[in-house]
């Protein structure tokens, strides 16, 4: 399983593809999978991000997602925003043009 954290790091959330489409999905609190980041839950520490992450594995066993992981957030307003380009990219769509992907509504 990749895992996209840093050890310094304090906030983490998980993501996945969903199986359906392929489209980048954020695991929430209500441990359901929703593609608007914002909904994402939040761990504060190692251990939360471990349970998270346990949780996340109900979804590929029920195969919903595949290849959940832990990235890191700045999470300390409440609201998950990805640090990495990686993940800010997941999170918004295509680069190239702004009129498509989730940068487009």
């Amino acid at each position: 399983m990749a895992q996209h954290i840093n050890k310094k790091a304090r906030f983490h959330s998980v993501t996945a593809n969903r199986l359906l489409d392929g489209e980048p999905v954020y695991l929430t609190a209500a441990n359901a999978w929703s593609d608007v980041i914002t909904d994402a839950a939040i761990a504060d520490g190692k251990e939360e991000g471990a349970k998270l992450l346990e949780q996340a594995q109900a979804g590929v066993v029920d195969q919903i997602v595949v290849n959940p992981y832990l990235f890191d957030v700045d999470g300390e307003d409440g609201e998950a925003k990805p640090l990495s380009v990686r993940e800010q990219i997941r999170a918004a769509g295509p680069t190239v043009r702004l009129d498509l992907g989730k940068q487009a509504s």
